[in-house]
């Protein structure tokens, strides 16, 4: 139910009233949860369009020099293959893939020389009849080389200082005299920590099927933002955006790498012009290591100062991160130092590399997750050092204003989060020294915690919303769902805004040619999308509610300085709600088959100069480690959350459960193994590219605490995506420690850096 009072439309904004509505908190499953089993929702390599050629990439086997030779009458001669795209045969783009027009442009290659940047960089497209015809023409191509030596050490680099990091982020930030207040510190720690490169490498790899009808073309590809999308296809091949369309409702993950489109998807929009046929082109899962992003490694640096009762005095958090030879994403990790503990004096900063690699991009929480990692190891240091419970020492030094700005928090249930967890962790039990806890068998028993955080961002969106006279609505946003029940809370939200059931709903979304929903990423897809959806919904209520409230013959006939309220699929007065009419019957006495409006959401500029606005939580875990093989199992881990108003529960904690696997893997599994000599990844693929497996994710306990923010958005929408990596690597690295006694700061923490701990 929701109460509009048309004398004042801004009511409908009022999340007071909001909450009113019997959709919005529900845990309903996943709309499209069947067709996904049943095998119905089509990803973009499922479409096969007549005529449909397939396109095959080939890539370099060097990370630095040229290609001086390709072996193209070998490849063409092939049974099937059609033709072979390369820098000398390829349609002419109108933009060079090497403009950077805005920060959120990354540099493309899309064939525009013969040079060789990185490791599996593209370097020839084979388009043949069949998938294996093109696979055999690519492997016939047989490039030859002219290498050059490739730095791909992120030690051995040379360091320069970055103008930005992160997308536009300042690189050094100070507030205090954190000199000064080390030196005065009783206590001090310095330690250092470093985390490699990780690759976002999802269910679903990265695909393009394309058809070029004259100056239009249609693609069926995954993104987490269609505009965007569209905008950068148009600018390159020199057409009008609305020529192009993009198909994207089901996204087999995402992590950040389909944010934006990538060198592989452009370049088969390219074949298909080339040979004026549909084609598909699909990257091969070893392929994926290099053109479509990846977390860049960091070296970190914690100088951290507390006086005699424990009270932080200052922090120092120094990141080296590194980027492509040819573009610019520097991993904004010591960032996650500015908004957590309540220290007088805090100063950040970075020195920069650059590496023979594919550009690092967005990963799953970029620069929170590396950074807290090595933030909540240190602080546990030195808790240790202050003798200090690493809990308590966390309250002693909370914040209660972020530190770095001095901006009060929009809302924060970090306290509440702290207690909830502990309490059903068990933490009170857990001794303060290291190596105590033993289990039956003899295993090492360690408990360590973690604090979690994440911005609440905000993009803008419009969605458009109908109500039709059988009393059904539509909502139109060109939104995804990457599998985080997007879509579900999308259709609880606008029943709420327009006073219907879920179940009335239709949701229209993943297409270009549909409201700009702005990018799912960022953990604001709810936030963004949600609001506009909601907004959509107030307008259009306010619209049904004047053609009744002017119709001498409705029920709700000058009602309009009290107002109505929406409830059920009717209009009730709000003075009198036993008269009340049917949306139906108030669209067919105007003559109206359906009456639609269109909302807008944005980021509110004074919010967001008033407020610090962030997701809080804490994660408490338990690790068991073999005395004598020092082989670590995480068997417990409890998350406790607050991240604002929850649409969705059933797909909140399915998130929170996401983040703090994707923890696990982080601390104990993930890294890109780079053989230095050659700049090749010696691990790109998923035999040896170690991630988590269903036997090494343990009890997991995700504990979704109330909060209630009035200034975030009109809803009081926090994002729950990625907010749990951040706090669960430092619990697990913590929980080590105390089995141990070792402090590990290389990750991921293995068996190798427990035995051989130098």
């Amino acid at each position: 139910m929701t109460d509009y009072g048309l004398a004042d439309h801004t009511l409908a904004q009022n999340p007071a009233h909001l909450r009113q509505g019997s959709n919005i908190g529900q845990p309903n499953t996943r709309a499209e949860a069947r067709l996904k089993v049943t095998g119905q929702a089509r990803y973009a390599a499922d479409h096969h369009p007549a005529g449909m050629l397939y396109a095959v990439l080939a890539v370099s086997q060097i990370a630095k020099g040229r290609v001086t030779a390709l072996n193209l009458a070998a490849a063409k001669a092939h049974p099937g293959v059609i033709d072979v795209m390369t820098p000398a045969h390829k349609p002419a783009l109108a933009q060079d893939p090497d403009d950077k027009q805005h920060p959120f442009v990354f540099r493309l290659d899309l064939l525009q020389n013969d040079r060789v940047r990185y490791a599996n960089q593209p370097i020839a497209v084979v388009i043949a009849e069949t998938l294996e015809a093109a696979t055999e023409g690519a492997a016939l191509l047989d490039p030859q080389y002219a290498a050059e030596p490739a730095t791909t050490d992120i030690d051995r680099a040379e360091i320069f200082t970055p103008s930005h990091v992160g997308v536009g982020n300042p690189a050094t930030l100070e507030h205090g005299d954190v000199k000064a207040s080390l030196a005065s510190s009783n206590l001090q720690i310095t330690a250092s920590y470093s985390t490699p490169a990780q690759y976002h490498n999802a269910m679903e790899p990265h695909a393009v099927v394309a058809t070029w009808d004259g100056d239009n073309v249609s693609i069926e590809t995954p993104s987490q933002g269609l505009a965007m999308a569209q905008a950068r296809i148009a600018g390159l091949f020199g057409i009008p955006a609305s020529g192009v369309h993009i198909n994207s409702p089901y996204l087999g993950g995402g992590f950040g790498s389909k944010g934006l489109i990538s060198s592989p998807q452009i370049l088969g929009i390219m074949a298909a012009r080339l040979v004026n046929r549909p084609v598909k082109l699909v990257v091969r899962r070893e392929q994926m290591f290099g053109p479509v992003g990846h977390r860049g490694p960091t070296r970190q640096t914690l100088r951290l100062g507390a006086d005699a009762d424990g009270a932080l005095t200052a922090i120092d958090h120094h990141t080296r991160a590194a980027s492509s030879q040819f573009d610019d994403f520097f991993e904004p990790a010591s960032g996650v130092s500015h908004s957590l503990y309540a220290a007088p004096a805090i100063a950040t900063g970075y020195e920069a590399v650059r590496l023979d690699t594919g550009t690092p991009n967005f990963m799953r929480a970029p620069g929170e997750a590396t950074g807290s990692a090595a933030l909540e190891s240190a602080i546990d240091e030195l808790a240790e050092a202050c003798g200090m419970d690493p809990l308590a020492f966390r309250l002693k030094n909370y914040a209660e204003i972020e530190p770095i700005s001095g901006k009060p928090f929009s809302s924060k249930a970090l306290r509440d989060c702290y207690a909830q967890g502990a309490e059903r962790f068990g933490w009170a039990r857990r001794p303060l020294a290291a190596g105590q806890l033993r289990d039956a068998v003899g295993m090492q028993v360690g408990w360590g915690m973690g604090t979690a955080t994440f911005p609440a961002l905000m993009f803008a969106a419009e969605a458009r919303a109908v109500i039709r006279r059988d009393g059904t609505g539509l909502v139109e946003i060109g939104a995804q769902d990457m599998g985080q029940g997007a879509w579900t809370a999308f259709a609880q939200i606008a029943a709420d805004s327009l006073g219907l059931e879920a179940s009335a709903i239709e949701l229209r979304a993943g297409h270009s040619d549909l409201p700009d929903a702005g990018i799912a990423g960022g953990s604001a897809h709810t936030a963004t999308a949600g609001s506009a959806i909601n907004q959509a919904g107030a307008a259009l209520i306010g619209k049904l509610a004047d053609l009744a409230t002017n119709d001498p013959q409705s029920p709700l006939y000058g009602a309009g300085n009290t107002g109505v309220i929406a409830r059920a699929g009717r209009l009730h007065r709000r003075d009198d709600e036993t008269r009340s009419q049917a949306y139906g019957d108030i669209l067919a006495r105007a003559g109206r088959d359906a009456l639609d409006a269109t909302g807008q959401a944005a980021a509110d500029p004074a919010t967001q100069a008033a407020y610090a606005l962030h997701a809080h939580g804490a994660v408490f875990a338990e690790v068991k480690i073999d005395p004598d093989l020092k082989q670590i199992r995480v068997t417990r881990l409890v998350g406790a959350f607050a991240a604002g108003r929850i649409i969705n529960p059933r797909m909140v904690q399915s998130q929170y459960f996401g983040g703090m696997i994707w923890g696990v893997s982080f601390a104990l599994h993930e890294q890109a193994v780079t053989d230095h000599r050659s700049g090749r990844l010696m691990n790109a693929n998923y035999a040896e590219y170690a991630i988590p497996v269903n036997a090494d994710i343990p009890s997991l306990e995700a504990i979704l605490v109330e909060e209630h923010d009035p200034f975030v958005n009109a809803l009081g929408i926090k994002g729950v995506g990625e907010i749990a990596i951040t706090g669960t690597v430092g619990a697990i690295a913590n929980a080590v420690w105390h089995a141990t006694g070792q402090r590990v700061r290389d990750f991921p923490i293995n068996l190798h850096r427990l035995i051989s701990p130098g």
